[in-house]
């Protein structure tokens, strides 16, 4: 058996967090350009569902030309690095007028499709065996890159919100570069099979994949809605100072890190669908009970927004898994892009949901539109979760 070179996981790892940090750099200034363009509190979601529509407009694109088949996905991951930092940059040029500024998140969220879904097709040309817990790592690595912005934003100090913007965009290249000189085309890559939007009716017919799909929905309805607004939450408890916000919104995203690794490791164990079944039940029931959280002693409601942002992750790397495994061999590729991109739609209906309420309802109870996410999730899951390991 090939021995895997020890540098190749790490940099896989660390080229997906550098390049995928892009994805909620817009949410991280956000403050910012609201005073200065005196843009409202639901912006925030707009600017969110922008980037999501061009994640899936890019992933229905990659797919149906077969890019990161035709090409080296490194190659393309790279070129994807490079195009989507300019995109982020673009930012600046929208001088924080709203319609060129959901043009660019657009943008931005097109070419992540060239870095998440590529950077997986990479780790699984150098892991077959141990791909589970690769894909627990790439996916860790997804959610600290997302946090990495609000990082960024709460250790700056002065740092305008320009020099925010461009300091992602130069960690996203920077982890492009390395993907691209560290990383050689592993033994196990593979051509995928031509995406086939006709094969809806068939993967659903498997009563597996619909429970493990449908597990996914109800899990995507909550992940990027408390992402988009976690922020908002943190600031209606802790006040306005932005750094405060900031480096808290980073530590709660970030923690989900945790949660996707030890989660992989339980999987082992007690099987992916189990480890999947209590950690939606745990976040949905951080939906659930956000309303007293929020009035509770401030050492409890930051250890409880940790502890959320842990269990909100952590089952992606096993949803990823379970639809894998569940797919029509022959369609896997296939199943597995019209499953993200129907949770990635998902994810613009409970966002937008959200951005229109929450100034409504307030950040205190709006978490509770997210409730029906978890629940219904589950109650499809149930089937798998009952199965032995």
């Amino acid at each position: 058996m090939l021995a895997v070179p020890a540098r190749i996981l790490p940099t896989i790892v660390i080229s997906q967090f550098a390049a995928t940090s892009l994805w909620f750099a817009g949410n991280a200034v956000m403050p910012d350009l609201q005073r200065s363009a005196g843009l409202p509190a639901s912006a925030v979601g707009d600017i969110t569902i922008a980037v999501q529509l061009g994640f899936i407009a890019g992933t229905l694109v990659f797919a149906w030309l077969a890019i990161a088949d035709r090409y080296s996905p490194r190659i393309i991951f790279f070129l994807s690095t490079l195009a989507g930092a300019a995109a982020n940059a673009a930012t600046l040029a929208s001088g924080a007028e709203f319609l060129p500024l959901l043009a660019a998140r657009f943008a931005t969220g097109f070419f992540l499709a060239g870095m998440y879904p590529v950077g997986m097709k990479i780790a699984s040309g150098w892991y077959d065996r141990d791909l589970g817990l690769a894909l627990g790592w790439l996916v860790g690595a997804l959610v600290v890159g997302t946090a990495f912005p609000h990082l960024i934003r709460g250790v700056s100090g002065d740092l305008p919100w320009q020099g925010v913007i461009l300091s992602v965009s130069a960690v996203s290249v920077a982890g492009g570069l390395a993907m691209f000189l560290l990383v050689p085309d592993g033994p196990h890559l593979r051509a995928g099979a031509k995406f086939d939007p006709a094969a809806f009716a068939t993967i659903f017919r498997s009563a597996d994949f619909r429970a493990s799909a449908f597990g996914y929905f109800g899990h995507m309805w909550e992940l990027y809605a408390f992402y988009a607004f976690l922020p908002v939450l943190l600031a209606a408890r802790l006040g306005s100072d932005a750094a405060t916000v900031s480096l808290w919104s980073f530590a709660a995203i970030a923690a989900g890190f945790l949660g996707c690794m030890v989660g992989g490791y339980l999987s082992r164990g007690i099987g992916s669908a189990r480890v999947a079944y209590l950690q939606l039940s745990a976040s949905g029931l951080c939906c659930l009970v956000s309303p007293l959280a929020f009035l509770a002693p401030l050492p409890v409601f930051l250890a409880f927004v940790l502890f959320w942002g842990v269990v909100v992750a952590g089952d992606s790397p096993q949803f990823s898994a379970l639809n894998a495994r569940f797919a029509p061999p022959r369609l896997v590729g296939s199943a597995l892009t019209i499953a993200n991109c129907i949770g990635f739609s998902i994810t613009i209906v409970s966002i937008a949901l959200l951005g229109r309420l929450i100034e409504t309802v307030g950040p205190q109870y709006v978490f509770l539109m997210l409730v029906p996410g978890p629940v219904l999730g589950l109650a499809a899951l149930r089937r798998l979760a009952a199965k032995p390991a």
